[in-house]
């Protein structure tokens, strides 16, 4: 047998080498290798690069008297905001808290974990501060009054907000007639009776105004100029209006707290994307006397076929910021659609109609069911039933579960309305039989 070291064995051993060199998989196994190394490299130079620049960036001050900051994070990441026009300061707040330096990289939660103003599902579209934190007074929900039936929508509306424990203060703008004195201990007419008890009960506050009409080819909507008042309410960083011919399901508090806009409004998604069109029936307000004096020259140069829809649009289409209509401004005729004709609410062709997930998750509910009548006037029982939502057909029976949904939100609301709005009085008839009449509270 030859030696390694012999000739023979070394020119074996050479050719072996050779071989080995030569080979495709020698070649790429050096080149991983080699890439290996140059990635180990890399990475310990960057580390130690990272060491040096920490030291390059100046530390947080410790020191809070001379921190000087204007806006604040709250710990879920949302942005407290910081109202220029009408925000208190801390001598009006009454507050002597030292102010926080800005959260600094290390402190900021992970992005995973920040409650971003998106809508996700039925759970919370975002966080608001911690309640303990919060200046309600500067907030407030909104709403106007023109006449009987709109009165007792609103105060249903304050009773809502009521018992969801919403902390915004709650704002009537009321015609001064029904009430000349908002701090009147009592009145003579049922439009006083029931304005004492949204005040009294519902801790609502009262702004006596001046109802905004004008000549109309609609008299339907000839005072809706009203609602515009709310650009006006100073007193307050920020106020949501809300139509009356609505119901509330859930408390949106948390819209107090989007970032600063001069109004926030979802699009008219029955109409989109034929018309992009802004739907004026809930609104986030940041008042502004400058907003409002652009509001009014327009109302004054307003056409006949022109209310507070159309100045909304005129003015804010293209710098409004969006709000979702989902969960913000469901339609009950929603529930009338047919199944497959829903990708307007649901924002997408692939998810799949579930009515009692989309009622469950909705806060906010406008009747709007033409020709069906708004649900505090008489429906003939022959008009419900043809416009009721029908029952789908289904393996073992029928699903009718839009109509029961559709019947129960109009059921709930009168059935709230005769015990927010109304007491029962025994009368005599002239006939001498007593007959049971209801009277405003």
């Amino acid at each position: 047998m030859n030696s390694p070291t012999s000739p023979v064995g070394a020119g074996r051993t050479g050719l072996l080498l050779a071989q080995l060199i030569g080979s495709r998989r020698f070649r790429l196994g050096l080149v991983f290798l080699v890439a290996v190394v140059f990635l180990l490299t890399l990475a310990h130079k960057t580390e130690l690069t990272g060491a040096i620049s920490e030291w390059d960036w100046p530390l947080p001050s410790t020191n809070a008297a001379t921190t000087t900051t204007t806006t604040t994070e709250s710990e879920q990441g949302v942005p407290e905001p910081k109202i220029e026009q009408s925000a208190p300061t801390t001598a009006d707040t009454g507050d002597n808290t030292t102010p926080q330096d800005p959260p600094t990289e290390e402190t900021l939660p992970p992005v995973s974990n920040l409650n971003l103003p998106h809508y996700t599902g039925p759970s919370e579209p975002f966080s608001i501060p911690d309640a303990s934190t919060v200046d309600w007074s500067q907030f407030a929900y909104t709403q106007y009054v023109t006449n009987t039936n709109y009165l007792c929508n609103s105060v249903m509306v304050f009773e809502l907000l009521h018992r969801l424990g919403s902390r915004a203060d709650r704002l009537m703008m009321y015609p001064k007639a029904m009430l000349p004195d908002p701090s009147a201990a009592s009145a003579t007419t049922d439009q006083g009776r029931l304005i004492i008890k949204a005040r009294d009960e519902y801790n609502v506050k009262l702004a006596p105004i001046t109802v905004q009409s004008r000549p109309s080819n609609d008299q339907t909507w000839a005072e809706s100029f009203t609602k515009l008042l709310a650009l006006n309410q100073t007193q307050y960083s920020r106020v949501l209006s809300l139509d009356s011919d609505s119901t509330i399901l859930q408390s949106m508090d948390e819209l107090f707290f989007l970032p600063p806009c001069p109004l926030a409004i979802p699009r008219a998604y029955w109409l989109y994307p034929k018309q992009k069109i802004l739907s004026s029936q809930i609104m986030l307000i940041q008042p502004s006397a400058h907003e409002f004096n652009r509001i009014m020259a327009k109302i004054e140069q307003a056409s006949p076929d022109e209310y507070d829809m159309e100045i909304i649009n005129y003015l804010y289409a293209d710098s409004a910021l969006i709000l979702p209509h989902r969960p913000y401004d469901l339609l009950t005729s929603e529930f009338r659609q047919p199944r497959g004709k829903h990708e307007k609410y649901l924002g997408n062709t692939e998810e799949e109609w579930d009515a009692v997930r989309v009622f469950n998750e909705a806060k906010f509910l406008h009747f709007s069911d033409w020709p069906v009548p708004k649900p505090w006037l008489r429906t003939p029982e022959g008009l419900r039933r043809e416009k009721e939502p029908k029952c789908e057909e289904e393996e073992g029976g029928g699903n009718c579960v839009e109509r029961e949904i559709w019947n129960g939100i109009y059921s709930e609301f009168r059935e709230r309305r005769g015990r927010v709005c109304y007491s029962r009085a025994d009368t005599w008839g002239m006939s001498g039989r007593r007959r049971r009449r209801r009277r405003m509270v």
